[in-house]
């Protein structure tokens, strides 16, 4: 994601959605200014954590979301990463 996404709790509020719809993966700060997320799950909950991606949490302004698909790596759990 790009644009306001950095300092405006993206991470931890995209973590917390992640959770509760049982999808795995991560989500980091990329040195550019961007956020990079990864959803591993059920079609639906991985459709519904990219839409939420598009707005974010009520501080951030996204610009812009890149959708690439990915062959599975069997995460289960969602990482905060730093």
């Amino acid at each position: 994601m790009s644009g306001r996404v950095q300092g405006v709790f993206f991470r931890a509020e995209c973590a917390s959605r992640a959770r509760k719809l049982g999808v795995g993966g991560h989500a980091r700060n990329v040195p550019d200014g961007r956020v990079e997320a990864v959803f591993e799950g059920e079609s639906d909950a991985v459709d519904a954590m990219v839409e939420w991606c598009r707005a974010g949490p009520p501080l951030a302004h996204v610009e812009s979301v890149e959708v690439q698909e990915e062959s599975p790596k069997g995460d289960r759990q969602f990482r905060v990463s730093h």
